[in-house]
């Protein structure tokens, strides 16, 4: 009995024992499982608040950096104006300084002539007391004479006398009928010019420093800055032309002296923005394609010049070089437009005066042809027109029209001195001429020809209207801390030779490039 209760017992013990040893697991495994629950909701809602602050991070420092931009861009913008109102300023401070030499000539020329007519008045004024004077002694010495006179002696005195009061009228006449056939001729030729003027009409190109290219909408301006610039910066590098970009919608704007770098600019950024791709490295491509095509266009430009004027048999690089005046200015007008103004002004009046018209035609196309290739001065591009001509095997009739450029030449031939007279009538024309550009763009190619002459510079560009002269060095001869010399140098020519207005900033660039071809 005593072995049954005690085995009883031991059975509920380990029963017990094993329903405890179940509770406590089942526990457990709960605990576990909230734990478990907990850590996941834990991690769920780290995740979540990280990706919030991810996201507010990333739309501040958008927001920063639209901040920033917007900020670089005003600033862009206020610099711009300011040197724009300082161009205008100087511009005008330029023209004001013309004008005012302009009057000061003016007003001495009218004291000289002033002073010149009174001397005359004055000298006129003696020789007249001095004719009354002499005529006064001569009527006393023939009234003395006279009182001792016979009839006949005093009847051929007074024939004597008529004949010379006669001899006077008929000077008089010949003098009226002189000043009336002076006056008809004058007129005759005035009616030839009109006439002249009238067939040979042509527009007179005023050339300015600036063009603008269209854009299809605002946000290419942004393309065209590129990151951080460098778009623009390579693409003012390539061409030496200045790229501004403003308010102005749907359009920036190209500023060079130089017509051609700005023709070339112009048709280079309006492939770049037809194609869409924007970056250095097609910036110079396009730039290079675009000098090409200029090339061709130059070519094309000649040939239809000459064939409207019905020259023919003329050397392919002479109908080239004839080309290349449409991208040239002098005093403010486009040459090849007033070249071929004088062409068909010099081609009437050689018609109205029966000489060769092509020939007249031909010597007033090509009188200003050392345009196309010189720079500077006037003697050098006479010079180097009548060295242009000879090459080509022109007529002596077309090299003595080139040499008459120069005025202390003297015409040889009748219809040199026609376009001597067509070039005159061309330029004098009311508002046709302007030296102030003229004598804008010549202080420029100044600038770049004393650049150009150290052997370590590859090429340069005039920019900012001559408050920049950017200089592109050869890398293969100067190093670095060199192309700080140099720049030094470059600035120490430019104030012994050259008088400017303000400061001329000189850059140097040096560029170094590698380039491999793998086969």
């Amino acid at each position: 009995m005593v072995f049954a209760i005690v085995g009883c017992a031991a059975i509920a013990m380990i029963v017990g024992f094993l329903i405890g040893q179940f509770t406590h697991k089942r526990t457990v495994e709960a605990k576990l499982t909230a734990a478990h629950q907990n850590a996941n909701d834990i991690l769920t809602d780290a995740q979540r608040q990280a990706e919030q602050q991810l996201k507010e991070a990333t739309a501040k420092a958008k927001k920063d950096g639209n901040a920033y931009r917007n900020k670089v861009e005003k600033g862009l913008k206020k610099r711009r104006d300011d040197i724009q109102r300082q161009e205008d300023y100087l511009l005008k401070r330029e023209e004001a300084l013309d004008r005012k030499d302009r009057a000061f000539e003016k007003r001495d020329d009218n004291l000289n002539r002033l002073e010149e007519r009174i001397s005359s008045e004055k000298k006129a004024l003696e020789k007249k007391q001095q004719d009354a004077d002499a005529l006064i002694a001569k009527r006393q010495a023939e009234v003395t004479k006279v009182a001792s006179l016979t009839e006949a002696e005093a009847r051929d005195l007074v024939l004597d006398e008529t004949k010379r009061d006669l001899a006077d009228v008929r000077a008089r006449m010949i003098k009226q009928n002189y000043e009336s056939a002076k006056q008809t001729a004058a007129q005759d030729a005035k009616n030839l010019i009109v006439e002249a003027l009238q067939q040979s009409s042509a527009d007179i190109v005023s050339e300015t420093t600036v063009s603008v290219v269209a854009l299809p909408n605002d946000d290419m301006k942004g393309r065209i800055i590129g990151r951080e610039g460098r778009n623009i910066r390579t693409f003012e590098t390539v061409t030496g032309v200045d790229l501004i970009i403003d308010d102005t919608p749907n359009a920036v704007v190209l500023s060079g002296f130089n017509p051609i770098r700005r023709e070339v600019a112009k048709l280079a950024l309006e492939k770049l923005i037809k194609d869409g791709r924007i970056h250095p490295a097609r910036i110079e491509e396009m730039v290079e394609k675009s000098k090409k095509e200029l090339d061709q266009q130059i070519q094309e430009e000649g040939e239809n010049v000459i064939f409207d004027l019905g020259i023919h048999s003329m050397n392919h690089e002479l109908v080239k070089l004839v080309g290349q005046l449409k991208y040239k200015i002098s005093y403010g007008q486009n040459v090849l437009s007033r070249s071929i103004q004088v062409a068909k002004l010099a081609g009437v009046f050689a018609a109205e005066l029966g000489e060769d018209v092509t020939l007249a035609k031909r010597a007033g196309l090509l009188h200003e042809i050392g345009r196309a290739t010189a720079s500077g001065t006037d003697e050098s591009y006479v010079e180097a027109g009548v060295d242009i001509a000879k090459k080509y095997g022109e007529d002596p009739v077309v090299i003595d029209a080139i040499r008459l450029e120069n005025e202390l030449n003297e015409p040889h031939t009748l219809v040199s001195e026609l376009v001597d007279v067509a070039n005159r009538i061309s330029i004098t024309r009311p508002g046709a001429k302007s030296d102030s550009l003229e004598s804008f763009v010549h202080r420029l190619e100044k600038l770049e020809n004393i650049t150009n002459r150290f052997d370590e510079v590859e090429k340069s560009y005039a920019v900012k209207a001559g408050r920049e002269i950017r200089v592109i060095a050869k890398p293969e001869k100067i190093s670095d801390s060199q192309a700080i010399v140099l720049a030094i140098e470059i600035k120490d020519k430019i104030e012994n030779e050259m008088n400017h207005p303000g400061h001329v900033e000189v850059k140097v660039i040096r560029e170094v490039r590698s380039v491999e071809y793998a086969q």
